[in-house]
């Protein structure tokens, strides 16, 4: 039965989830986490962290992950969590696919009408919105952890975070590269 719900679950968000992989983590963590309770929040951030660092869209290695965990965490065994991230992954794709065949030849044909124009415009909002939203809910306590509950962690974990905002977005030093000193450095003040 799972395997039903993971269909609709990971195609419903293929179907809405607009502006890509980071577009659709937020989607991704309301349906897995609060929505059918598949996962906590702590394994759906180590999910994104190993989805970013595997090759591939963030997305597809999210939805992949999630329908391994969330069949692995329902009892059973690793071959039907194979089956349960083939079926999320294929169900994520499958809208994008079937919605690019159907409109890829209109699309070139009226591109450039005022009609499509205004849509394009409308969702470049709601596409920063929902990577927006993403950022914003992984900044919880299980990244950060609290400042009344363990200051020193708390604090060191929004140093990296500005720090590592600051070296990618104003020094401009390569993101798998701030990845790593991020890394280090936490395996180094927080071990």
């Amino acid at each position: 039965m799972i395997f039903i719900y993971l269909f609709i679950t990971f195609f419903e968000i293929g179907l809405f989830g607009f502006g890509g992989g980071y577009g659709m983590l937020s989607l991704i963590q309301n349906e897995v986490v609060y929505h059918h309770h598949w996962m906590n929040s702590a394994e759906f951030t180590n999910i994104v962290a190993i989805s970013q660092m595997t090759p591939g869209p963030i997305g597809i290695n999210s939805a992949t992950y999630c329908g391994f965990t969330a069949v692995k965490n329902a009892g059973m065994g690793s071959t039907w969590a194979v089956m349960g991230s083939a079926t999320a992954t294929f169900a994520l794709v499958l809208p994008s696919f079937i919605l690019m065949i159907l409109i890829a030849r209109l699309f070139l044909k009226y591109m450039k009408t005022p009609f499509m124009e205004s849509i394009f415009s409308g969702l470049r909002p709601a596409v920063v919105g929902l990577l927006a939203a993403a950022a914003l809910l992984l900044m919880n306590e299980e990244n950060f952890g609290t400042f009344a509950s363990d200051p020193w962690r708390f604090c060191i974990s929004v140093a990296l975070f500005f720090a590592t905002w600051v070296g990618v977005k104003v020094v401009r030093i390569n993101p798998i590269l701030m990845m790593a000193f991020a890394g280090f450095a936490g395996l180094l003040l927080l071990y």
